[in-house]
């Protein structure tokens, strides 16, 4: 699976990458392997679509909102109970 939300600021487009192909997603699940929902990636874009910078999570993803005057990204996690999570942008 590719890019599953996008955030655009006055700074930055923020994107949410799975990074499993669906044909992999597919063959595991006939073989009853399940993966966790969202992707454990943000990919930071200049606005001319230049790549800047890859996070890597310690959570699968599959929403996020920026607050870059904070310098907060906030995420949803469905795979826990607690869905929302923060990071700050310094930190991941």
């Amino acid at each position: 699976m590719g890019f599953s939300d996008v955030q655009v600021t006055d700074r930055a487009i923020y994107a949410v990458f799975h990074g499993r192909l669906f044909k992999d997603i597919a063959r595991d699940a006939r073989n009853g392997i399940n993966h966790p929902d969202g992707g454990q990636f943000i990919y930071v874009f200049s606005l001319a679509g230049k790549p800047l910078k890859k996070y890597v999570l310690d959570h699968y993803i599959c929403g996020i909102s920026i607050d870059e005057q904070r310098g907060v990204i906030y995420v949803t996690d469905v795979n826990e109970d607690e869905p929302i999570l923060e990071y700050s942008i310094k930190t991941i």
